[in-house]
Order: C-alpha cells, then structure tokens, then sequence
C-alpha cells in the first residue's frame, strides 16, 4: 500500500539467550528519512540494527517493509529483500586483500549481471562521490580511516539501494572528516532517494542530518520516545533523552 512506511517496527523485542535486550520497540521510518538510532552505551542500538537488516530474528513482534513482514516471506524472498540494502558497518568491513575499486565492485558481482566494463564505470563513479577518484588500485591498508569509511559507503551504495543501513559512520573521526561524511549522507539520501537508517551517538550528526529518531534506553530496556532530535531537543521532557542531547552544553 502506497500509504505504509518504508519501514514499521511493531511490538519488537530483542533478546540474547535468557536476557532481554530491548523490548516494546514500535516506530516508523519513513521514505527518504534519515533516521537515527539513539541511546548510550550498552541500549542495543547496533542489535536493533541487525534486526532490521534481517541478520537477528525477533523474539517477539514484526519488522514490516513497505506493508510486508520481514520473517512472514518465505526465505527466498526474504533473501532477496535483504539483498537491495545497503550496509556499512562501524569498522568499514573492506576485505584487506581487495583493492578499493574490487570491494566497491563485490555487490554489482554478486547481485547483478552486468558485464566488467559496465561494472567498472559504476565503480568509478561510486568512488568519485565519495571523493576517491584515482584511489581505485589502493588497498584498505594505505588510506586513512576517513577514506576507509567513505569507501566502505560507496560499496554501501553501489547496486543504488533504496536503503542504506551505517553503523557508527562518523565515530572517531576529526571534525571536518566527520563533517564531509554528514555532507556525503546527505547527497546519497538526495541522489538516490533512499531511506537512512544510521546508528550514532554523535550529537552534531543527529543534528545536522535527522529528521526522525528512536531513543533506546539501557535501563528500562525499551524505548522512551523517537522524532526529529532538534524537536526533541527542545520539547521532550523525559530526563534521560533532555541529558542525552544536551551533553556537552553548559
């Protein structure tokens, strides 16, 4: 249905073994959001990703795209779904053994059937919106952390994914670099018309980039509230969500 949300999490509760994760978990993310997962240390913010991306199954609830249940297709379409994401995890994930230009090129082989010219255009193109021209024959090794992320997101976007999943894509970076990765989202969201999902506690990202937002809570084990962070920074009343994105002030 042309109504439903790109993605509707519904009752999801997450568990490892015997202990709960995170429970009570009901939100949307909408077409072409940029939506944050928030919460400290320990909440489970990189869990719920995982079972958004189809790697974890739920313990309880649903994980609907566009109106269909994510472990209500049967495998093959479920398999198939997960293949149109776009995922770049908090360490970037390149094979050390392949070049830029191959790691890029690994969805296109794997999902595709388009030749290796046609392949090494689009690789070409990838690394050069991410500002990596003439760094194709690099290997993950001689480049820097910075360009290590923003590889790893050009491989990311490579088969143009209507969803793009990141893992901590700024944490650890300087300033400026993390700035340019922001600026990078932010193309990809408007080039591509894809939906964001991007784990972070990196306050000046979820405020220069999101427009919706789930907060996870490590305490109370569910979540305490989600919506555009610069509304909630200035709106919700919840002390531990107020503490969270006013760190830093004085």
């Amino acid at each position: 249905m042309p109504d439903d949300p790109h993605i509707r999490v519904s009752g999801l509760k997450m568990v490892f073994g015997e202990r709960i994760i995170q429970e009570k978990l009901s939100f949307d993310i909408q077409r072409h959001d940029i939506f944050f997962i928030m919460g400290g240390s320990g909440c489970g913010k990189s869990t719920l990703m995982k079972h958004l991306i189809g790697l974890f199954r739920p313990a309880e609830g649903t994980i609907c795209f566009e109106g269909k249940d994510l472990w209500g297709l049967a495998e093959n379409e479920r398999r198939a779904l997960m293949q149109t994401f776009g995922i770049s995890y908090q360490s970037g994930a390149l094979i050390s053994s392949m070049t830029l230009a191959e790691n890029v090129a690994m969805p296109l082989e794997l999902a595709t059937e388009l030749s290796r010219e046609e392949i090494g255009e689009i690789v070409a193109v990838r690394l050069a919106l991410v500002g990596l021209a003439g760094f194709e024959d690099y290997l993950p090794s001689e480049i820097s952390g910075g360009m290590k992320r923003r590889a790893a997101l050009a491989r990311a976007m490579a088969a143009d994914p209507k969803l793009l999943f990141f893992d901590e894509p700024s944490a650890g970076l300087d300033p400026i670099t993390a700035k340019r990765v922001d600026d990078l989202i932010l193309l990809l969201r408007d080039s591509l018309g894809a939906t964001i999902v991007i784990v972070s506690h990196e306050l000046p990202s979820i405020f220069a980039i999101a427009n919706n937002s789930v907060f996870l809570d490590a305490e109370t084990k569910t979540m305490l509230t989600s919506g555009d962070p610069k509304e909630l920074l200035e709106h919700c009343e919840i002390p531990t969500v107020r503490s969270f994105l006013r760190r830093g002030e004085d």
